[in-house]
């Protein structure tokens, strides 16, 4: 049986960061192995998402990582550049606009002034600013918005997550592309994995970044993890609408839209109560119709003509308790970490969570940022630490 010191399963923009911090890491010198169940990645959140980047959240600890997340996109170059060549991820930084009517206002200045004290660059736009800046922003029924200045923007997910891999590589990661059918789990450890077609591996550590499949995998082993995939459809648009300097924009609704070539990427996550667990990629039109639609008209001039160009269905590995990752070991089991239920913001949050899984692997402990108000405690005692910013 092969053994490797550490095991990753999963290797999108999660895995691939902790691969690629993990083999980078000075005091790491075992075999490290990514196991990813398709190479092409056509199904994976992270190629799938809207991929972008923002400060604005309700969690400190997201606030925080978000903003490594863009420190180390501006210096991409210096981390993931192999024989000579740095990786072009089409970083535009652009902003998020959030809006809020008179009853979202107090939440939206509460997020504010956390995002401040952690030193993020936005801004609180009264309604009249907010006209100035964005003349083709219908704001009658708004009382203010929050705008982020630096940080903020889109990318291209898959040239990063390619990126991380490669370079990952280069320091001496394996890659192999297969499925994990369950972990081997022997009291406190676990001593390796089986693949589908029978073959074990061993392993030291084995980090869990599998995404939608991270709770069938946890199952395995005797953890019950609160992940869900839930479905989310993206919708590429074109309109007559002119929207000049349009951030990636929050409307009160739920309902987001951002610029992309020539037209605006758009969607919006079902009510509740439509929401259910989900594998199927199956694009939700209906939802286009009665939700999106009907907001984008009433919000900017021209979009009323808009017109549907194409769209696509992801997923998102969603944390039932408080749509907060879950980061860490498990109490009852030593070697076994979990980097899940990211709810939508697994590649944004990717370096910081790459980074600090190195650090638990090689130190115990985190040593950059402070994460373990994100762990397993208060998943056990159902003390939820929510994000309010779900998007």
């Amino acid at each position: 049986m092969d053994r490797y010191e550490v095991v990753i399963v999963g290797g999108a923009a999660v895995g691939s960061a902790a691969a690629y911090f993990l083999a980078a890491h000075p005091q790491f010198a075992g075999e490290l192995l990514v196991l990813e169940q398709d190479f092409s990645y056509q199904r994976c959140a992270t190629t799938l998402s809207v991929a972008s980047v923002r400060h604005q959240f309700s969690t400190p600890e997201n606030i925080r990582m978000s903003m490594f997340g863009t420190e180390f996109i501006a210096r991409l170059g210096e981390h993931l550049t192999v024989d000579g060549q740095a990786p072009d991820v089409g970083w535009h930084e652009a902003g998020y606009l959030f809006l809020a009517t008179q009853a979202g206002l107090p939440q939206l200045q509460a997020n504010h002034r956390t995002q401040r004290e952690l030193g993020a660059q936005v801004q609180l736009l009264d309604p009249d600013p907010l006209r100035q800046r964005f003349p083709w922003l219908r704001c009658d029924d708004l009382a203010g918005a929050s705008l982020g200045h630096r940080g903020e923007g889109w990318l291209d997910a898959y040239a990063l997550m390619m990126a991380l891999r490669r370079k990952a590589t280069s320091l001496g990661a394996q890659y192999r592309q297969a499925r994990v059918a369950q972990l081997l789990r022997s009291g406190r450890q676990v001593q390796g994995v089986v693949l589908d077609d029978g073959t074990h591996i061993g392993c030291g550590t084995l980090i869990n970044a599998a995404g939608s499949g991270a709770t069938a995998l946890a199952h395995s082993a005797g953890i019950e993890l609160p992940v869900q995939p839930r479905k989310r459809c993206v919708f590429h648009v074109r309109s007559p609408a002119l929207t000049p300097g349009c951030p990636l924009v929050i409307d009160p609704s739920g309902v987001y839209f951002r610029p992309e070539g020539t037209g605006w990427l758009c969607g919006v996550a079902p009510p509740e109560g439509q929401d259910p667990p989900c594998e199927d990629f199956e694009v939700q039109h209906a939802l286009f119709d009665e939700r999106i639609w009907p907001v984008l008209a009433a919000r900017v001039d021209g979009f009323e003509a808009l017109r549907v160009m194409r769209a696509w269905a992801g997923h998102y590995d969603v944390n039932l308790l408080d749509h907060n990752m879950i980061l860490g070991a498990h109490p009852d089991i030593d070697n076994l970490l979990f980097a899940n239920g990211f709810s939508g913001h697994g590649l944004q949050h990717a370096p910081a969570v790459g980074r600090a899984l190195s650090e638990l692997v090689v130190h115990g402990v985190y040593r950059s940022l402070d994460l373990s108000r994100l762990g397993w405690a208060r998943v056990l005692r159902q003390e939820p630490l929510r994000e309010i910013n779900v998007v």
